[in-house]
């Protein structure tokens, strides 16, 4: 019986400079991966990130796919799709709270793992995160207590002209 291989700890300032191919979470040391690469991953996060982009105007926002986020001093988080309010502080990598963060799941994320993202999202003040299951046709707004699905098939945030469509979002799947 083999052990599992150990992470491997480097050090922030190296995570930093280095390029990775998807980008990686960074977590105390660790260098974390990340599960995405499947069709329907990809293309609910580019119909997202085409959504907020058409409605970057009227919506006060801008989103941008897999963008490295500042948690604290070591640890960085890559979700799917941040959404910044504007006007924003044009970071490299962003430290500000953003508006949003949606997380898209693949087949291998376990909601453990997702609880974690969630939490550190919230840690760095940000008010609002969903999550979309792109092989059940759900979603979920998330909150300090726990996960729900949205009403009526709308995931939106309060005081704010921002809607998506659930059953517009996977119907445009389907159609892929």
């Amino acid at each position: 019986m083999s052990a599992a291989p150990q992470p491997v700890r480097i050090p922030e300032e190296e995570y930093l400079s280095t390029v990775y191919r998807p980008d990686c979470d960074y977590v105390d040391g660790e260098v974390l991966e990340r599960n995405l690469g499947t069709f329907d991953h990809s293309f609910v996060q580019g119909l997202l990130v085409r959504l907020f982009l058409n409605h970057s105007a009227d919506w006060n926002c801008l989103a941008v796919p897999e963008q490295r986020v500042r948690i604290r001093t070591g640890k960085y988080r890559i979700p799917d799709v941040c959404v910044l309010r504007k006007p924003f502080a044009r970071e490299q990598i962003v430290a500000q709270s953003p508006l949003l963060f949606i997380e898209i799941l693949s087949p291998e994320d376990r909601m453990n793992r997702i609880r974690e993202r969630v939490d550190d999202y919230f840690a760095l003040g940000t008010e609002h995160v969903w999550i979309i299951d792109p092989e059940l046709r759900k979603a979920y707004v998330c909150s300090r207590t726990g996960f729900q699905e949205p009403d009526g098939g709308v995931l939106a945030i309060p005081g704010t002209p921002i809607r998506v469509v659930l059953s517009d979002l996977f119907a445009e799947l389907d159609r892929a």
